[in-house]
């Protein structure tokens, strides 16, 4: 198993600022990549606004809290990376976005480090086949919010050694997360069930079932969710929901994962959810 301690974050967006803090505060140095400057300066100030929340509320102490922030870099240009054991890369979701930055990477990184995905949902073995390290990659999936989630789904591709795998498990746990192991198949295991639960909740809405503000209700009362369907798409994002229904239906080749027409049409409306203000509900 590798000993990590340099962390690299690609991505300083929702998901990217979030991996950096939990990770900075797990101990870790951790050097956060955005190509964009407006990017990286909103990412590294909201995360000084969590801890400075944190501190107020009695989650950590201020001596913590201001430890944790000199442990964090920030850097617009790739090659800043170099000298990172392990590069975790949470951008969006797009699958020849991702192959372009593992292949960059992979021509950056040293040879030794491990290259991981933050991907919900395209495969760890074509992102791995993009670099000379396939072995050395593997998938990291946190969840939204991750300082308060407590899961990272590992993915492990064909290539993956155990070595790998082993690796982000412990820097996983290291951060305070339990690791579930999933194979690399389309989903993997959170969003092969996920998805399609708020695919129906929008077949349920197209059909005339129920209201969206009842289907949630009734989800949440009827089966102690903590939020309904809806709630939760506009939470994750519709765009990034149609997304990974889109890789489902294409990656199994079954007609139950076929992407509800209303759905299509509040992201063709530019309907993403709370990134923009408006999604099933609309948000002031």
């Amino acid at each position: 198993m590798q000993n990590i301690q340099i962390i690299g974050v690609v991505g300083a967006g929702q998901m990217g600022r979030g991996i950096a803090q939990v990770a900075i505060q797990s101990g870790f140095q951790v050097i956060m990549f955005d190509a964009f400057q407006n990017a990286l300066d909103f990412g590294a100030d909201f995360i000084k606004g969590q801890l400075k929340k944190g501190t107020e509320k009695g989650k950590w102490t201020s001596d913590e809290a201001d430890s944790a922030l000199k442990r964090l870099k920030t850097a617009v240009d790739m090659k800043d990376l170099k000298d990172c054991d392990l590069v975790i890369e949470a951008a969006t979701e797009n699958r020849a976005l991702k192959f372009d930055i593992f292949k960059k990477l992979d021509e950056i990184i040293k040879p030794s480090a491990i290259l991981a995905s933050n991907t919900s949902s395209i495969s760890i073995t074509e992102i791995a086949a993009k670099t000379k390290r396939p072995q050395l990659v593997a998938g990291m999936h946190f969840m939204n919010p991750v300082p308060v989630m407590k899961l990272v789904e590992g993915i492990r591709g064909l290539e993956t050694s155990d070595e790998t795998f082993n690796t982000v498990a412990a820097v996983s746990e290291k951060m305070g997360k339990t690791f579930v192991r999933a194979q690399d198949y389309p989903g993997f295991a959170v969003n092969r069930i996920l998805m399609p639960m708020i695919n129906e909740a929008f077949y349920a809405l197209y059909e005339g079932v129920a209201t969206p503000k009842d289907i949630d209700t009734a989800m949440k009362l009827g089966t102690n969710q903590p939020m309904g369907p809806f709630e939760l798409a506009d939470f994750i994002g519709l765009d990034t929901c149609l997304a990974i229904m889109d890789v489902l239906h294409t990656g199994l080749s079954d007609t139950k994962y076929r992407p509800c027409p209303l759905l299509k049409q509040y992201v063709a409306a530019g309907r993403f959810g709370r990134k923009n203000k408006k999604g099933v509900y609309v948000y002031e």
